[in-house]
Order: structure tokens, then sequence, then C-alpha cells
């Protein structure tokens, strides 16, 4: 039977925990994902697990921060006035904001708001599961 390598377009299935066996996205109630192995479409540590398996095969797998979201940064937290934000935004705890770089204009960041002060707000670039081991359990449903 063949096996799922570089360059093929996958469809899977899948359910993702926290280690404290969270369920923080499913595939199971909704379309499988389909995805060209190769592309960094999806996360790497994923992406590698997929490699290698055949149509049918199920796995659980354990993903550390590296190969998954990326260690948290403290580099990505940032407070800013409040005057810098567009007169129409009305800030809220967990609101995100997608920021883009002066130096880069195709160059963009979405960041969350952690924390708001009378004249300031804290933002943080990094994604919600940054430093986070997390576990999937992989379904291949189709090589296509």
């Amino acid at each position: 039977m063949a096996q799922a390598k570089a360059g093929d377009t996958v469809r899977v299935h899948y359910e993702g925990q926290l280690s404290d066996g969270t369920i923080f996205d499913s595939s199971l109630e909704r379309e499988p994902i389909e995805f060209i192995l190769g592309q960094d479409t999806v996360i790497p540590g994923f992406e590698q697990a997929v490699i290698g398996m055949e149509v049918g095969e199920s796995k659980d797998i354990s993903i550390p921060p590296e190969e998954g979201f990326g260690d948290y940064s403290e580099d990505l937290v940032v407070n800013i006035e409040k005057t810098i934000l567009p007169p129409d935004i009305n800030p809220e705890l967990g609101m995100q904001l997608e920021v883009s770089s002066e130096e880069e204009e195709e160059t963009s960041r979405v960041f969350t708001i952690a924390d708001i002060a009378e004249d300031s707000i804290t933002l943080d670039g990094n994604h919600p599961l940054a430093g986070a081991e997390i576990a999937f359990k992989i379904e291949l449903l189709e090589i296509l």
C-alpha cells in the first residue's frame, strides 16, 4: 500500500489536545483537512507525522513547541499607547488586531490584546498555543 510522501495531497481527520487533555481543535465534526505535504501549510510536527502513513492508518503523536507553534517569546509582547489605535477600534481583552510592519509592507502579524490600562494596551504577538506541547490523533483518509 502507498505511503504518504512529500508532494502528495492528503486528506486527514485530526483531534488536537493540550497536555491536560483539553481538545483545542478537531475536524471530526466537519470536513477533513486537505493539504500538500512539503508546502508548510500545517505545523512541522503534524506534517512529519503524516509522512509515511498509509490510507486508513491512525496514530497518536506528541509535538513539542519547536515543531508546533513555537516557543513563547517575550519579544512579541509590546505595550502601545491607546492613541495609536484608529478611532473606530474599541479595544477589548482577547480582541485580535492585524499589525503591518512599516519596513516591510507585505509583512503583518496578528496580535491579541492581553491587557488594557488607562492609557496603554498590551499586545501579544505569540500564537495562543506558543510554548505548549500538544498532541494529535491523526487518521489518513486519502492520498489524492
